[in-house]
């Protein structure tokens, strides 16, 4: 053996280490524990020599004493009568064992079925069980999918599904795999402890990087077990006296870890066997590439956390209510949902995955149950602070959300921190109301930063004259005929729009607003409309630009020539009377004008004596100059066209030409009577 390695995460979790230094705060005094304290002989033993015994039942507790509870836990009817022998109890069960308690017991008060995956037998299994009006305890998967094949029934029913704290990992994902597709209404809680999943995944990768994993611990824990069984190069020891050396020549790199009941002077001293062994000059219990020795790893391991503190951890499992969190020390660590994010909407998968660093902040340490409370959330607005206070230096834009409509203002959050933006800076006309930019995404400049009274002032106007101004330049140096535009409609005047093309003002002419007749821009637009333009033309030192709106392929012009000619007899309707004649719509787009002289057959005074506005006419089209694009139309010509022998030569001839729709000249009419 050339060198080795040892796991960081070898010896006591946290449930275990609070378990033992409770007992040992308890030396001295008249205690005993109810059951052994944990799943370790050497333990034990230094407890019993401390004059901490352990006992199998209630019963045999020495009276005088009191009673710690082990790790494990007991089940609930023991604990009943633990309290009715009025005994002063020391709860040593672990917290992640109790969470698993309380989340069955509530499970079971709302009408689900407990499945619990683990060992039968085992006293946290039995004690578990025992908090479920009906639980069924299942060692396997093969075992579950034979319980669920058996009993149909349950397919459709409530399930809940939780695991021993030790359980084996991969039995557990299979487990998984079978009530998902046997069960509909299954809900599946992860409960395996974040300290073992945690272990077993450092002992894994450390065995596929040396040539022997050494498992330290009690063949009676099943935690410890369940890492000799993990990989095919691993060897169970129980302490440094069955550490063969001799055999370890063989190996080139070896890999050392241990069980979570494992105490850390038993590890030390197969670490220092095995240091004695191949004579090393330089300390070889190292974790790759952190230089730590094992005193260091452990000091570290037990380090203390305070409220307050910013910590680094790695994520480990991700419950329906929950995210645990491995910070290295022997504390359980997690993070609720609600400290996670403050959107509802987003799933606690979609911002972080099993395996990555995290960075949080910690809201509560119980060192009694050995757990800590901790914040993504409050860490994020702790860093938003700094980040708003150096954007103020700095004089960084910044993105935030328009979240509230305040007097003389609004607010904006920008990473959780609220920035107040008077309304003389939200960037909107003067009486344009705030609602406007109302949960809207904006950037703005920070203005003002008082972090004592907690006042943070910014401008969005700022930002946007900035962006205008560069903007502009951009429009200046590359603006040419044609080129195409999306624009905002900025104001309107009675002759056009002014529209904004992303820095630069230009007019849209009301003539060039649409192909057909448009009395007032304001009939078809309005402040804040998009548009899309192009320039027709531009004067860069008096900086106007003449813009379009309508597309020459639009033009009903060509539409109107590729369909009619001279000649053409069409029904148009009267839209505008002028001292001169009558404008009428050929088609949408297509005005014809019909001079006064071409409205009858006859002098009249006005061409409101023949027809009225929104008539619709029978005409001729009698002239199209293609240059000007105007076409001239007549009544007139259609009267006299009528042939003089269809003139009626009675009065009942008359009322059948009229019953046909033809036009009689007054003047025929006369003469026939």
């Amino acid at each position: 053996m050339k060198s080795f390695v040892v796991a960081k995460s070898a010896g006591f979790c946290f449930g275990v280490k609070r378990a033992v230094d409770m007992a040992l705060s308890l030396a001295g005094s008249r205690v005993c524990t109810l059951g052994p304290l944990l799943h370790n002989k050497q333990v034990v033993a230094k407890l019993e020599a401390l004059g901490i015994k352990a006992v199998n039942s209630v019963e045999d507790i020495p009276g005088g004493h009191a009673v710690i509870i082990r790790s494990h836990g007991v089940d609930l009817e023991t604990h009943r009568a633990l309290i009715e022998r009025g005994l002063e109890i020391h709860d040593a069960t672990c917290p992640c064992v109790k969470r698993i308690h309380e989340i069955v017991s509530a499970e079971s008060e709302r009408g689900g079925l407990v499945l619990l995956f683990g060992d039968r037998g085992h006293p946290e299994v039995t004690a578990t069980a025992s908090y479920a009006e009906n639980a069924t305890v299942f060692s396997s998967a093969d075992e579950l999918e034979e319980l669920l094949k058996t009993n149909p029934e349950l397919a459709d029913k409530r399930l809940i599904m939780v695991s021993q704290t030790t359980a084996s990992r991969n039995e557990w994902d299979k487990c998984v795999k079978i009530s998902k597709k046997l069960c509909t209404n299954a809900e599946i809680l992860d409960t395996i402890c974040n300290a073992t999943n945690f272990r077993l995944k450092e002992a894994l990768e450390l065995s596929s990087r040396c040539d022997l994993l050494v498992v330290v611990g009690d063949r009676g824990s099943a935690n410890t077990r369940g890492l000799a069984m993990a990989s095919p190069k691993a060897a169970l020891i129980e302490s440094a006296g069955e550490l063969d050396c001799a055999g370890l020549a063989g190996y080139e790199r070896v890999a050392v870890t241990a069980g979570a009941s494992t105490p850390p002077e038993t590890i030390e001293e197969v670490v220092l066997k095995m240091t004695e062994e191949i004579n090393a000059t330089n300390t070889p219990v190292e974790e790759a590439g952190s230089g730590e020795s094992f005193a260091e790893l452990l000091e570290q391991s037990i380090k203390t956390l305070n409220t307050g503190d910013k910590v680094k951890g790695v994520v480990t499992a991700i419950t329906p209510t929950e995210i645990h969190v491995e910070l290295g020390t022997k504390h359980a660590a997690y993070i609720p949902l609600d400290e996670l994010t403050d959107d509802p909407e987003i799933k606690a998968e979609e911002l972080v995955k099993i395996g990555e660093e995290i960075e949080t902040f910690v809201v509560r340490v119980n060192d009694v149950e050995g757990t800590v409370k901790l914040s993504k959330k409050k860490l994020d607005t702790v860093k938003s602070w700094e980040d708003v206070e150096n954007a103020l230096d700095t004089n960084v834009i910044l993105e935030g959300i328009v979240k509230e409509e305040n007097k003389g203002g609004v607010v904006v959050s920008v990473k959780g921190v609220r920035v107040f933006v008077p309304s003389s800076q939200t960037g909107l006309p003067k009486d344009a109301p705030m609602s406007a930019i109302m949960n809207t995404k904006v950037k703005l400049r920070i203005t003002e930063f008082n972090r004592a009274r907690r006042r943070v002032v910014g401008s969005i106007r700022s930002v946007q004259q900035e962006t205008r101004r560069a903007n502009a330049e951009n429009i200046w140096s590359t603006i040419e005929v044609g080129r195409k535009y999306g624009g905002i409609v900025k104001s309107l005047t009675s002759y056009g729009a002014f529209v904004d093309i992303g820095g630069v003002d230009g007019m849209v002419h009301v003539s060039e607003l649409s192909w057909n007749r448009v009395r007032q821009p304001s009939d078809i637009l309005k402040p804040g409309d998009k548009l899309d333009v192009y320039v027709l033309s531009f004067d860069p030192e008096k900086k106007k630009i003449s813009l379009g709106h309508r597309r020459p392929e639009d033009n009903p012009w060509n539409r109107f020539t590729a369909s009619f000619k001279v000649g053409d007899t069409v029904s148009v309707k009267v839209v505008k009377l002028m001292p001169f004649g009558a404008f009428a719509e050929v088609m949408p787009g297509v005005d014809g004008l019909i001079h006064i002289s071409q409205l009858s057959d006859h002098r009249i005074g006005k061409p409101a004596d023949a027809v009225s506005e929104g008539d619709t006419v029978t005409v001729k089209i009698t002239d199209i100059d293609m240059e000007r694009q105007k076409i001239s139309l007549s009544i007139r010509a259609l009267i006299e066209e009528i042939e003089p022998e269809s003139i009626p030569e009675g009065p009942d001839e008359i009322v059948a030409i009229a019953e046909e729709g033809k036009t009689l000249i007054a003047t025929d009419i006369e003469e026939t009577e």
